[in-house]
């Protein structure tokens, strides 16, 4: 192979140094990130300015460009925390959580990339000690799931206030107690589930007892005003009545005879 012309060895040279020059100035942010520019020879990390957007950028090659996902993220955790009387409860809890974007530079600078293994997991598991820490086993069992984790939500955004990131939300999957205090609990829901269960048996008989006697006193009441009101005279007037209306009837066969004691007729007869 022929030697290269002098002339043109100064222009490759120039030429790699570019691209090298070019490959190290362009920074690509993609969708849902965001960059925090390091300056070396100006200041350090840029804390004052908004991050870098997404999209290509240029920058100077001795610079440098951290990239952090700026969309909510999630965590799953696994604690071993104590009860207020000492016992181990496990509890699983989910956080949904990201970086406050226009504070990303100081987040960078003053807890790094790794700030949520420094922070938010941190800031977590403290405040869910001090939440199931002021709670007995069977509250925890009984209590609702909810009322804990918005407590621990609150401890939470408590800790991290001014931290340059935000917690939106921390779901508690699960609440696991020792074995033998779990069923402890199941015993004593179930012998209260069951007295509540006998009390309203004894109410529902109780209230039916009251609504007989209400009802047969109301009888007793009633027979009382009719037997009051039926007069010895009313009684005669309505067999008369009764005898006047068989004699009307076709197919019935009747046969006076005398009075009885009262003064009202015997009647004798068949259909």
């Amino acid at each position: 192979m022929e030697r290269l012309p002098k002339a043109i060895v100064p222009i490759i040279i120039a030429v790699v140094i570019a691209i090298i020059f070019i490959a190290n100035s362009t920074v690509n942010v993609n969708s849902g990130e965001a960059g925090v520019l390091f300056k070396r020879f100006d200041g350090g990390v840029v804390t004052d300015g908004e991050p870098l957007k997404e999209g290509f950028h240029i920058v100077a090659p001795w610079n440098t460009v951290f990239i952090y996902e700026v969309r909510q993220q999630t965590i799953d955790e696994s604690m071993q925390v104590l009860s207020s009387n000492g016992l181990d409860i496990k509890l699983d809890a989910t956080i949904w959580f990201e970086p406050t974007y226009d504070q990303l530079g100081l987040l960078h600078k003053e807890r790094g990339q790794k700030y949520i293994s420094r922070l938010i997991q941190p800031a977590v598991r403290s405040a869910t000690r001090a939440v199931v820490g002021r709670y007995k086993p069977d509250e925890l069992y009984a209590q609702k799931r909810e009322s804990i984790q918005n407590e621990i939500y609150d401890e939470t955004n408590q800790l991290l206030k001014n931290q340059y990131v935000q917690v939106n939300r921390i779901l508690v999957r699960d609440v696991s107690l020792p074995p033998t205090i779990k069923q402890a609990i199941e015993r004593k829901l179930k012998q209260e589930q069951e007295s509540l269960e006998y009390e309203f048996r004894l109410e529902k008989a109780t209230k039916e007892k009251q609504r007989q006697e209400i009802e047969a006193e109301g009888k007793a009441r009633a027979n009382e005003i009719l037997n009051a009101s039926l007069s010895e005279n009313i009684l005669k007037e309505k067999g008369i009545q009764a005898t006047i209306e068989l004699s009307k009837s076709e197919n019935s066969k009747i046969i006076v005879i005398g009075s009885g004691e009262n003064g009202m007729p015997i009647i004798l007869g068949n259909n």
